[in-house]
């Protein structure tokens, strides 16, 4: 076989027009008309609105190439899109190949009789998706998540037409490689990697389907590397057999983040004739059986991850594309965000299905970070069409990425869309007497309750499916039930309900919920000029895609804090607020970690500059809930269930054996002034919620009192302090804090840089930064009792030393924020 890339340097115009610019495959016209210097940039400002035009417009790509002569001496080639977005007509020397309307899926074309020595034409014209699904939207009104009406109708990303947290620029062009690949003889059309653990052995075989046009004696070659080098190797005769196996003795298993290592095999397979390989495939995997238990318990049916037969519990968040204009996420963002998951203790991201299904290098490094990954199909918060042709669409959509998918160990699940089973039983969709939404409703039946299952069970076979998020698993009934199934919860954000609403759920699996804040003020800098630097300014809310969502903010702010002095002050409490109030909620369902068995964050991470429920931004860039998620998903975590002056303290543990440490706890005043403290041993057992101590101080924290008396709890083992926590008796607004006059010294070790804050009297929610360098540091927006000094640690900047730190570091904590 033979490959030659197509991708690189493009011309690209508008269709009709004369002037043609330079624009990279993958990529897209936006990008490729901001390069060229042709529009402003769409994140900035509202120069969005000025650019919707880009989306209204047919465009033309064309490349002139000279194939390979080595590929021209093979005696088939074929032209292989692997992403068109998504109305697209591809022509090569003039002979029009086919029309294409599915960004999602690949595209081959058998072009051999068609290429020619020296140089030849491909050009591929998009239609304008605006214009198409404008129209469509005409004939049949459809309900879609977007903000952009008629998306349903074309399988292009939702969230390519707006969302809560997005942009509207539905971008155009070729989003994936093109090339074309050659082959003689016979090639392996299909290629499906198996394993089976049993007595203690793993056994990893492939089947293949092959397409072949010339007779011949041809072989299959299975070769397993496993990670200490060791080779494995078995050679069968496809006349004999078209799957190969190898058995694998004493398999080194792959974990989760949290549960062990990730160690990873490397697996060929290769159709061969002698020693010539015909066609080969490279993949790498890793050991591991995964299963969803749901088995009948007294609050009804668990919905439990196992992975090696070990139940674990779900630390994570929901995945959305991180970047609207996905072509240029670098492998350097990609990587950093699914390492600062890993960071904060996450195994376990949602990819959300009004995204998309992601390139290879995402489960690529979830394979190698231990983090799960829950599939959905790119269906979202939408009523899509019901016809044979658009049925048949999806169908080989689905078949080419379960097939492309399946192999990643990685891979956890497969669900069939995100929130449409909520639409039509809770959304007001179901409209009994209207036939037309009757037939659309047998359509979403016929889709995710028959047709994605099939294809999941012929094609993947060993992963589980499941018809929408949330679900009850039950068709049409109770998708947002708490006795089966998993749930999105949402009172607290959309329903204005305080924090301690989290308390009264207990889901089987919590899939979805969240609280937004801003972005860090450096990342607002990058969208905003000072004028603008108002939470109620035109480009703030132009930057706040939640409707009302900066003043539901503001109405949890005043609920929890005092009003800030400053707009850099009220973006800091934003991030606060966000962190409490997702703490509130994770922290009480790990204590119940016997009947919930998952929490997911919406959401992770952004796709451009916005106010938004993630813990990442746009750069990365780490939000005070990230830091907060470090410390709630810890696989040992010390918590408190405070109510009024009873303070129960838990210790929650991911850890596959018990674990003995000790409890110390106080009731000080925040001058550091103690009043009454004990300490107790506890054992924490494996997998499972410990109660440790329970503590009523009504006899001592009176309303007299109560704004200045505070509830410190630590975990030790021996004399090192795992993690504290504080809690109070009071809101924080009405705390009676003093100035805790903060001190910061700084050195470096070895390349780390290490801060020690000290405070006079309590810090909460102190916030370490260093001006001109993005740091990730250890801890961030922690608390300081009184007296107490805290260490974190930082990797030094590139070309940085410890006197420039020293100067551009910054402290500050709740009492400045007013």
């Amino acid at each position: 076989m033979r490959e030659q890339s197509l991708s690189g340097s493009w011309h690209i115009r508008q269709v009709g027009g004369d002037e043609w610019i330079t624009g990279a495959v993958p990529g897209d016209v936006h990008t490729a008309l901001l390069a060229a210097g042709r529009i402003p940039d769409p994140y900035v400002g509202d120069n969005e609105k000025q650019l919707l035009w880009v989306s209204e417009t047919d465009w033309e790509y064309r490349r002139m190439f000279t194939p390979d002569p080595l590929v021209l001496n093979e005696e088939k080639v074929y032209l292989v899109c692997d992403g068109l977005d998504t109305l697209a007509d591809v022509y090569l020397n003039g002979k029009h190949l086919a029309h294409t309307d599915n960004m999602y899926r690949q595209y081959s074309f058998e072009v051999k009789n068609l290429l020619k020595e020296g140089e030849n034409e491909i050009r591929v014209v998009f239609g304008a998706p605006l214009t198409f699904t404008n129209q469509k939207q005409k004939e049949m009104p459809m309900i879609g998540g977007g903000d952009i009406l008629g998306g349903p109708h074309l399988r292009k990303a939702p969230y390519h037409f707006g969302w809560d947290w997005g942009p509207r620029l539905p971008p155009i062009g070729i989003w994936k490689d093109v090339r074309l690949e050659a082959y003689s003889a016979a090639r392996m059309s299909d290629v499906h990697l198996r394993q089976k653990s049993e007595n203690g052995k793993v056994t990893v075989w492939v089947e293949v389907e092959i397409a072949e046009w010339t007779t011949g004696d041809r072989k299959l070659q299975l070769r397993i590397t496993s990670p200490d080098g060791e080779v494995q190797e078995t050679v069968v005769s496809v006349k004999e057999s078209k799957s190969a196996a190898v058995e694998i003795e004493n398999p080194q298993l792959w974990w989760p983040n949290g549960y062990g290592e990730q160690p990873l095999y490397q697996v060929e397979v290769a159709l061969l004739v002698g020693r010539k390989a015909l066609d080969q495939r490279h993949y790498q995997i890793g050991l591991r059986t995964v299963e969803i238990r749901q088995q009948p318990d007294q609050w009804g049916e668990s919905f439990t991850f196992v992975i090696n037969g070990v139940p674990i519990f779900a630390k994570g968040a929901d995945w959305i594309p991180a970047d609207y204009f996905t072509t240029r996420i670098s492998d350097e963002l990609m990587e950093g965000l699914l390492r600062s998951s890993v960071q904060a203790h996450m195994n376990m991201l949602r990819v959300w299905g009004g995204g998309l299904y992601e390139e290879d290098r995402f489960y690529d490094l979830c394979d190698r970070y231990g983090i799960l990954v829950w599939q959905d199909f790119t269906f979202a918060c939408g009523i899509y069409p019901a016809d044979e042709a658009f049925h048949a669409n999806v169908r080989e959509e689905a078949i080419q990425n379960v097939r492309r998918l399946r192999h990643h160990t990685s891979l956890a699940m497969w669900c069939g869309n995100n929130e449409m089973e909520q639409g039509w039983v809770e959304w007001g969709w179901n409209k009994p007497q209207d036939a037309d939404n009757q037939r659309l409703k047998a359509g979403y039946d016929r889709m995710f309750h028959h047709m994605l299952p099939e294809v999941v069970a012929a094609n993947d076979p060993d992963h589980f499916y499941w018809p929408s998020s949330a679900s009850s698993n039950i068709a049409f009934s109770e998708p947002s039930s708490q006795a089966r199934g998993d749930c999105h919860y949402w009172d607290v954000w959309h329903g204005r309900k305080p924090f301690t609403a989290y308390r009264s759920q207990f889901p089987r699996f919590m899939s979805e919920f969240g609280f937004q804040a801003l972005p860090p003020f450096e990342t607002i800098k990058t969208f905003a000029e000072p004028k603008d630097w108002n939470m109620t300014s035109y480009i703030m809310e132009h930057h706040q895609r939640s409707g009302s969502g900066n003043g539901l903010m503001i109405g949890q702010m005043t609920d929890t804090f005092r009003m800030p002095r400053d707009f850099a002050s009220l973006v800091y409490l934003s991030m606060i607020l966000q962190a409490e109030g997702i703490r509130y909620g994770v922290e009480h369902w790990r204590r119940n970690m016997n009947r919930v068995s998952g929490t997911l964050i919406w959401q992770l991470n952004d796709c451009w500059q916005v106010a938004s429920w993630a813990s990442l931004d746009y750069f990365g860039r780490w939000k005070a809930l990230h830091y907060a998620a470090k410390r709630f998903y810890e696989p040992l975590m010390l918590s408190v269930e405070d109510t009024n002056t009873v303070m129960a303290v838990h210790v929650t543990s991911d850890l596959m054996t018990a674990t003995k440490a000790q409890v110390k706890w106080r009731l000080e005043e925040l001058d550091g002034k103690v009043l009454e403290q004990g300490e107790q041993a506890v054992t924490a057992a494996p997998l499972a919620d410990t109660p440790v101590v329970t503590l009523d101080f009504a006899a001592k924290v009176t309303d007299a009192n109560k704004r200045r008396t505070i509830f410190v709890a630590e975990l030790w083992q021996g004399d090192r302090l795992l993690t504290s926590k504080v809690s109070l008796f009071a809101a924080n607004k009405h705390l009676e804090l003093v100035d805790p006059e903060l001190k910061v010294v700084v050195h470096e070790e070895q390349g780390q840089l290490i801060f020690e804050v000290t405070a006079k009297t309590l810090a909460r929610f102190v916030e370490l930064s260093v001006e001109g360098a993005d740091l990730v540091f250890s801890d961030n927006y922690f608390d300081i009792p009184a007296g107490q000094t805290v260490s974190v640690m930082a990797t030094m900047p590139r070309r940085w030393n410890e006197n420039r730190v020293r100067k551009a570091t910054r402290v500050r904590s709740l009492y400045q924020s007013y």
